[in-house]
């Protein structure tokens, strides 16, 4: 695509303009009051009690029936779907072409089934930002362990769970489109969320009680869903969907229902992508880990990007306190330092909890599926019996996580169309339905060198900060409607409590976007509790302290019923 064709596509991208300029128009006030006033779809999605199909689990070794509302469709205008499409792990064949990413499977415990009151444990499934199929997490005979699946533990618990599907990237529309462009998955989570408070007298479990739980893509759709309850920024999207509450009424849309949440558990949040390849280069540049571990195929972009964070980092003006319970600016400055009191805690707490730390020179084990491997431990040191960290190096302790995976290339999450990474990243999740990808930073638009995808500097003879400047542009409004940094401290409804763990060994994403995001929750007064940690020797994963995140969970709901 060349630069008139991409002046022409306005005509194209028709309903991706016009949403855009409508956020634009409503995104300063995000609260708002619930009317009684039947929203424009809400006839077409009642929930019906009576159809379940009755399975029986066993928790623990008790036999536990569940009342299973299958594949429930929480849109009144779902995206129909070619039936072959692509998911994390490759092609998939899906059945479902009609509602089959944007419906849910609800399961509740017949010991629930007349309980109101109970919590809604609602899983996001979206790995990496892949669009979710609708899946059953719980199926007939099933067997949970309560102390190892986060499932078993929310069923034992009288918990209704909730798979949710959404669209995100990946998928293709029956009409070759590409429905799963952002901010689609938070439009769909919304939309599900809308559908659980259009139908709360009718249903288990309350609406207000919403627990969203999801991992790496399903972490940071988690942590958007809990930053931008209620935010009208999304309303015109929700309206394209047909979800519920919402009113349009010539070109004016309005809500009258709300999809705030109680609270968040997310692992390794892959979030703020639009900054994501910045705090990536920065953190396994600084110490020239890329350079250590043998993993620095693009060095001069690789600088490039890293030599940006330090401003980006300044503008977000966050604040931390350091070991000695000092508060100060969070920069790049004394972000290493951040990070280094994060990992020692984390060892502290696993030594508490009765956990042993190799010495010294010992060696790590570390188990992945059916490979086990040692790694030198030639960056920390403990007294085990004092439970105390004695000294950490960071420049070996960043070449350890370094070891465990092979750092993404450079750029990280931007690299669809630049032929130096060989690799794809989330450049699809991005540009109109029309097209198969874009690049959404700087760096991705400006270097792409595919000739003839229509995205880059090479095809439109537009910079980045040029794009940025046409009426038309979409990628910049995107990223921001995928980005809980944009809604936390804002207008908007942010939930409440937060649970995020990101593991130690996970080198998925920067440390610094969890903590980023800790600090902005800790600095918003209206979030209740904040309870962040990096997770001693844990990998990209999540779910993996099942014991500790129920009791926090068990902790915020009494919490919310004293009002604190």
């Amino acid at each position: 695509m060349n630069r008139s064709t991409l002046r022409r596509l306005p005509a194209l991208r028709k309903t991706a303009a016009g949403v855009a300029v409508a956020v634009s128009m409503l995104s300063s006030a995000a609260a708002h009051a619930a009317s009684n006033t039947a929203g424009t779809y809400d006839r077409l999605l009642s929930f019906d009690a009576s159809s379940f199909t009755t399975i029986n689990v066993t928790i623990d070794g008790q036999s536990v029936p569940v009342r299973w509302y299958k594949e429930v469709c929480y849109v009144a205008k779902p995206t129909q779907m070619k039936p072959d499409q692509r998911d994390l792990r490759g092609p998939v064949t899906i059945s479902n072409t009609g509602c089959g990413y944007q419906s849910m499977n609800i399961f509740v415990p017949e010991s629930a089934a007349n309980n109101r009151q109970t919590a809604i444990y609602f899983a996001v499934n979206n790995g990496g930002w892949w669009a979710s199929y609708i899946k059953a997490s719980v199926t007939e005979g099933a067997n949970y362990n309560s102390a190892t699946s986060n499932i078993g533990a929310a069923l034992k618990a009288g918990y209704v769970y909730i798979d949710v599907a959404t669209r995100s990237r990946g998928i293709v529309a029956a009409d070759d489109s590409y429905p799963g462009k952002a901010p689609a998955p938070v439009v769909d989570a919304k939309a599900a969320i809308r559908y659980l408070r259009l139908n709360d007298a009718l249903m288990p479990g309350s609406a207000e009680r919403i627990v969203v739980n999801g991992t790496s893509g399903g972490g940071a759709l988690s942590s958007i869903i809990g930053a931008s309850g209620n935010s009208r920024d999304y309303l015109p999207y929700l309206d394209e969907a047909g979800a519920a509450g919402i009113v349009s009424n010539r070109g004016a849309v309005r809500s009258t229902l709300r999809d705030d949440v109680l609270a968040i558990n997310a692992y390794c949040p892959i979030t703020d992508l639009a900054n994501a390849d910045l705090a990536y280069e920065w953190l396994y540049t600084v110490l020239n880990t890329r350079a250590t571990v043998g993993r620095n195929p693009n060095p001069s972009g690789s600088a490039e990007m890293a030599a940006a964070f330090p401003a980006y980092q300044k503008s977000l003006h966050l604040r931390t306190k350091d070991s000695t319970g000092k508060t100060a600016s969070l920069s790049a400055g004394n972000m290493l330092d951040t990070i280094k009191d994060e990992v020692a805690k984390s060892a502290v707490r696993y030594m508490q909890a009765g956990g042993i730390i190799p010495a010294l020179g010992e060696s790590f084990t570390i188990t992945s599926g059916p490979t086990t491997r040692t790694y030198p431990n030639d960056w920390i040191q403990v007294d085990n019996a004092r439970k105390k960290v004695v000294s950490l190096d960071m420049e070996r302790y960043l070449a350890f996580v370094a070891s465990q995976a092979t750092l993404k290339a450079a750029p990280a999450f931007d690299q669809t169309g630049l032929t130096i990474t060989g690799a794809t990243g989330e450049s699809n999740l991005f540009g109109t339905k029309y097209q198969a990808y874009s690049n959404f930073t700087a760096y991705g638009w400006d270097r792409n060198d595919i000739k003839g995808d229509g995205i880059g500097y090479d095809d439109t003879g537009m910079s980045f900060v040029n794009l940025l400047k046409q009426q038309d542009t979409v990628v910049d409004e995107q990223a921001a409607l995928i980005n809980p940094m944009r809604y936390i401290g804002s207008n908007a409804d942010t939930a409440p409590y937060w649970y995020v763990r990101h593991g130690t060994r996970d080198r998925d994403t920067s440390f610094v976007i969890s903590i980023n995001l800790s600090r902005a929750l800790q600095a918003d007064k209206r979030v209740k509790d904040v309870n962040y940690a990096l997770a001693w020797n844990q990998p990209h994963a999540g779910n993996f302290d099942v014991p500790e995140a129920m009791a926090w969970i068990a902790g915020v709901l009494k919490a919310a019923d004293r009002g604190k």
